[in-house]
């Protein structure tokens, strides 16, 4: 199977502009000649990632009871144990939402795209590219009683992705369209450090993987990232090495129903760069046709930071791309345009002799 990804950098997701339009110039004027598909930024008020699921799909559900606010003294969530937390209310064995408002806004912004594109600012042949969250991501406010409330709104949501996924992709064409399942709360899940969850974190990472990936045409390219998080540190929680994420990725290679077209996967922290036992799981990695993008561009230490990370994982990857570690609209500094130009000098430091 010839890959259909084959581009050196992967923008993740979110992009340090101010909205839509900013977000797809930049990346076009930036990025366009490296990547193979551009996202929206993430801009507004999605820039805090699930932080809009909780907030914009399931706080406002009838079946959803706010059993505690944050405590934060800024009334927003600084880390992932200051965020709400929701229960499903008695009497309640069913969730039901009506539409995914991240859907909209994903259908507003390929209208952007599309103008862009026709104008000739974004470059023919990029695909629009969608990230969405796997459900143990979305559904992380609910901590009162996880193991009786999650499987829950697990199904309620999985509902809605699948309609959802209906309503996208009868909108989009499949050929202009990209999907990332992002994938962060997962990932801890499985390595067993939140403290508010319950047995059944790796069902909670594959049932969705078999369900809902093959409910996308294959036409559509589809990518899974997989990382930590950035809530609030690059990034929340530092694993021994890459053993979790190869396994994620093999098993979303193998069981997805669909072929797999990149994996995201992200690195270690800056002081671990030549850390041989960290990358060395790379060599169990499958991906099969899947690009392979690693997620070892940090804010923190630029070109020399990323060339020992690329000289390390070399040892144990022959091909890859790159990509930061997580998406950067959220990366420290008061510069947006500035952040990316940075961004692009990085990555393209790889093509440049030491």
């Amino acid at each position: 199977m010839e890959p259909r990804v084959t581009s050196e950098l992967l923008l993740v997701g979110s992009l340090p502009a101010e909205s839509t339009e900013a977000a797809f110039r930049a990346g076009a004027e930036l990025f366009g000649e490296m990547v193979f598909a551009l996202p929206d930024g993430e801009t507004g008020p999605r820039s805090a990632w699930v932080s809009y699921e909780r907030e914009q799909l399931t706080r406002p559900n009838p079946g959803v009871v706010v059993v505690q606010e944050t405590e934060s003294p800024t009334g927003r969530p600084r880390h992932a144990y200051e965020t709400p937390i929701f229960g499903i209310r008695d009497g309640v064995t069913e969730l039901h939402f009506d539409s995914w408002p991240r859907i909209d806004d994903a259908l507003d912004s390929y209208r952007q795209f599309r103008t862009l594109r026709d104008e000739g600012v974004i470059p023919a042949g990029l695909r629009f590219q969608i990230g969405l969250p796997f459900p143990s991501s979305a559904l992380n406010a609910f901590k009162a009683d996880y193991a009786r409330d999650y499987p829950v709104a697990e199904r309620g949501f999985e509902d809605l992705v699948a309609r959802e996924l209906v309503r996208l992709t009868g909108e989009i064409p499949a050929e202009d369209l990209a999907i990332q399942w992002d994938c962060a709360y997962e990932t801890q899940d499985i390595e067993g450090v939140l403290a508010w969850t319950s047995e059944g974190a790796w069902e909670r990472f594959a049932g969705p993987v078999t369900r809902l990936t093959r409910l996308i045409p294959e036409e559509v390219l589809v990518g899974y990232h997989l990382c930590y998080g950035t809530f609030p540190e690059w990034p929340m929680y530092e694993a021994r090495d890459y053993s979790v994420l190869v396994r994620m990725a093999n098993f979303a290679v193998a069981n997805s129903g669909r072929r797999v077209d990149w994996l995201h996967l992200a690195g270690p922290r800056y002081l671990r760069s030549e850390d041989k036992s960290f990358f060395r799981p790379l060599v169990d990695l499958e991906p099969g046709a899947a690009r392979v993008f690693l997620g070892i561009v940090l804010p923190l230490d630029g070109i020399s930071g990323l060339r020992r990370r690329h000289a390390t994982a070399s040892r144990y990857l022959d091909d890859f791309g790159v990509a930061m570690y997580c998406g950067f609209g959220r990366q420290p500094g008061e510069d947006g345009m500035e952040t990316m130009r940075e961004h692009r000098r990085v990555v393209r430091s790889l093509a440049s002799p030491v």
